[in-house]
């Protein structure tokens, strides 16, 4: 039998794909906030903020994990909580300026997923193919994607622009929402393998418990 080990590894958040994409998708949102948002809004500081969270709660949860998978499952779901917040904004966002919310099959939106995306230049890079793609043709749902607004919009998150571009805002917003829906997705999966790890194993006080009644046993030369 090998012997309990009192404090697991734990850390290693920068390694898992949810915090990743919650990286990213923070990353996005930072520079969509600043070019489609007024800065003046809440909205603008609570969208940030609830992209931080996100990122920062995931790291937070796995460090805290060697001392406790309560707190651990405790901080991957205010990540989870804040993501889900910051994906409403972003539809919000498409509503009330009556922009469509991409259904899952929309090709752009498909192109953008088959990319995989890891950092933001990656999206810009996309976002300027799609824009220019756009000038001239429909997609398969019968949308027009010309714009006569978006001849400068390819650098939509390389640098702020008027707020008069509304392909440019709805391609990033669906994009980000693209991102939310992975990371809510992989942070659903987390929970759930943290959640059925803390019952099967316990947490810290039961680790200790066994951890004493080891050293215990191997001093009288009984298994405990």
């Amino acid at each position: 039998m090998s012997p309990t080990t009192l404090i697991p590894l734990h850390g290693g958040y920068r390694k898992l794909k949810s915090f990743q994409v919650a990286q990213l998708a923070y990353d996005v949102t930072v520079r969509f906030c600043d070019l489609y948002i007024d800065k003046r809004s809440r909205t603008h500081d609570q969208m940030v903020q609830a992209a931080r969270s996100g990122v920062q709660n995931i790291a937070e949860g796995s460090q805290a994990a060697g001392t406790s998978k309560k707190t651990e499952i405790k901080l991957t779901n205010v990540a989870r909580a804040s993501l889900e917040e910051l994906r409403l904004d972003y539809e919000d966002f498409l509503r009330q300026r009556e922009l469509p919310l991409w259904p899952p099959d929309h090709p752009a939106l498909e192109r953008f997923k088959a990319k995989r995306c890891a950092a933001l230049t990656d999206v810009r890079v996309w976002l300027a193919a799609e824009l220019e793609l756009a000038k001239t043709s429909t997609d398969q749902h019968g949308e027009p994607r010309t714009s006569p607004q978006s001849d400068s919009s390819a650098q939509v998150l390389a640098r702020p622009c008027s707020s008069t571009v509304p392909l440019a805002a709805q391609f990033a917003a669906n994009a980000a929402l693209s991102l939310l829906n992975l990371a809510c997705y992989l942070l659903d999966r987390q929970l759930a393998s943290q959640a059925a790890t803390f019952e099967k194993e316990g947490g810290f006080t039961e680790r200790l418990y066994r951890v004493r009644s080891e050293a215990r046993a191997q001093k009288i030369g009984v298994r405990p």
